[in-house]
């Protein structure tokens, strides 16, 4: 029993670390986390949720190709790195101004698209801040000293279930300010807002 407990004590703190490093580091403002905000302000959390399925996505497909290596082959190549970065750069400035200039949600009538899910893939496969975040999550921790396949397949589970709590936690957050928004003056002013948010945390990411 004592070693039980004992095995499940040293199992749990590095778990507990993990998560933790997780929302702090991956769940902290960026590309990705504003962009979702931003776009269930503007859209509603229906017309939000394949986007936001494609972030999810594509940011789990970053934790693949991490934990895989790929992404060190990627940064190894000449200018592997900023080529990313430029990709991310272009569509996030395409996001901004679909942002800033969507009307409220009682006038859209469905008749202005919300940004697909294949926008929230690129976006998120393209995003420098995720690389890096995910791996400095990845490699930080060890879960399960030994074995270096299960302690890799455990992780990028729980980091799964991570990126999809992240993303619902800023859609919703995003939705439910919409509900102040109704008034034009201030959803426009709300949306340049979090568009020039969005372009500033995308420059910081791409600059650092």
């Amino acid at each position: 029993m004592e070693r039980l407990i004992a095995s499940l004590s040293e199992t749990g703190r590095p778990l507990a670390a993990l998560i933790l490093a997780s929302l702090v580091i991956m769940g902290s403002p960026g590309p990705s986390t504003i962009s979702v905000t931003a776009v269930g302000a503007s859209f509603g959390v229906r017309r939000s949720l394949r986007y936001t399925g494609g972030l999810i996505a594509g940011t789990i497909v970053v934790l693949l190709m991490v934990a895989m290596g790929v992404v060190a082959l990627v940064t190894s190549v000449p200018h592997g790195d900023r080529v990313l970065s430029v990709v991310s750069a272009a569509y996030i400035l395409f996001l901004a101004y679909r942002i800033a200039t969507a009307p409220p949600l009682e006038r859209q009538k469905g008749r202005l698209a919300a940004p697909p899910f294949t926008g929230g893939v690129l976006l998120a496969v393209a995003n420098p801040k995720a690389y890096l975040a995910i791996a400095a999550v990845f490699a930080g921790t060890t879960v399960i000293a030994g074995n270096h396949t299960l302690d890799a397949v455990v992780k990028i589970a729980l980091l799964s279930l991570m990126i999809v709590i992240i993303h619902l936690f800023w859609l919703v957050a995003g939705v439910s300010l919409s509900r102040f928004l109704h008034e034009p003056g201030t959803s426009r002013l709300f949306n340049l807002s979090m568009a020039v948010v969005l372009v500033m945390v995308t420059l910081i990411a791409v600059v650092t």
